[in-house]
């Protein structure tokens, strides 16, 4: 059953929030142990609350299978909140059955939607999920095992959802900064702990570029980063194909030099759906 909380763009909840019964997931309420003895799987990872936070903006095309991804995980520890904001497409009714918590806000805001999923989470490790992201079954189990206390913000490895040579170079020059460390970024998923995710106050929801290397250049201050390669996030390449490679790779570059001279704050980024 997930739970349906209405919210404002202020993150209050509005009167009389709703439930709704839909599809229970499976066997998500269970007790790690007991789910991972039936499924005959040796008890390895550390039992670690993981809260999957999944911001989602016009996402009926790609949610669903994000989310089908998550009920095939074998790790069993783990709950998964969907943040549906600014939506007119039918992402409410896909979320619906397939999560936990659904948290409903009448306006769009990327930054908004996950800082309000990280308040309503219940795990001490917080992994925010692009809606257009995949994961591999072994990825919670993975995660669980690899980010550690030593750790305050990672990614693991990214790959993209078309085999174009062109894709395949963008996600190989992105893996191999991610893994040395060359530039703490992202590949869809975002790993910090919820303790640390507070103290610094989340991500800076006027930001709407580079919203992610601002956070995790707060985050490092309580330790190194994480890349984890042993698992897989496949990621829509829908602005590739939308607006041409040329142009995205241009458009990054420009950013990024222009973090380094501006305020980044009013700078817009394009919806892509």
């Amino acid at each position: 059953m997930a739970r349906i909380f209405n919210m404002d763009t202020r993150g209050f909840l509005l009167p009389k929030p709703s439930f709704l019964q839909g599809n229970r997931l499976k066997g998500l309420a269970k007790p790690l142990i007991e789910r991972e003895r039936a499924a005959n799987i040796e008890v390895t990872a550390p039992v670690r609350m993981i809260s999957v936070i999944i911001p989602a903006h016009n996402e009926e095309r790609y949610l669903r299978h994000t989310l089908e991804s998550l009920q095939q995980q074998n790790y069993g520890w783990f709950e998964v909140i969907v943040v549906a904001n600014g939506c007119t497409d039918r992402t409410r009714e896909v979320a619906r059955g397939r999560c936990q918590r659904l948290i409903v806000l009448s306006q769009k805001g990327l930054g908004v939607a996950r800082n309000l999923g990280a308040r309503m989470a219940r795990g001490k490790l917080l992994l925010f999920l692009d809606a257009d992201t995949v994961l591999e079954p072994m990825a919670l189990r993975v995660i669980a095992e690899s980010f550690t206390k030593s750790h305050a913000a990672g990614t693991v490895h990214g790959r993209p959802d078309a085999a174009r040579p062109a894709y395949r170079l963008i996600y190989s020059l992105k893996n191999f900064l991610h893994r040395w460390s060359l530039h703490p970024g992202s590949s869809g998923v975002i790993l910090c702990w919820k303790e640390h995710f507070v103290r610094v106050g989340g991500f800076d929801e006027a930001l709407q570029v580079r919203e992610n290397s601002e956070l995790f250049k707060r985050l490092l201050r309580f330790g190194g980063y994480k890349y984890i390669g042993d698992v897989s996030a496949t990621t829509s390449m829908r602005r590739y194909d939308r607006c041409g490679v040329g142009r995205v790779v241009w458009l990054w570059c420009k950013v990024w030099a222009e973090s380094f001279l501006s305020d980044l704050r009013q700078k817009n980024y394009e919806t892509v759906r």
